[in-house]
């Protein structure tokens, strides 16, 4: 069984996690050729003093 392991910057809001989530099982599923119910998918919201980008701590998650 497939297992996704999805870390985000922290501060994305539910509703996005369950659209991530459901995109990307659905991709698994179609090329797989897996139930969806066989797909794992966890998100790890990682604190901004944990995520740096190009050597510097990320300030803010870039939401629309």
């Amino acid at each position: 069984m497939p297992f996704v392991n999805i870390r985000i910057l922290e501060g994305h809001s539910q509703k996005r996690k369950d659209e991530i989530s459901r995109r990307v099982t659905e991709a698994i599923s179609e090329v797989a050729e897996l139930p969806k119910d066989a797909i794992w998918v966890v998100f790890e919201d990682v604190t901004k003093g944990d995520w740096f980008v190009g050597g510097k701590v990320a300030s803010k998650p870039k939401l629309p």
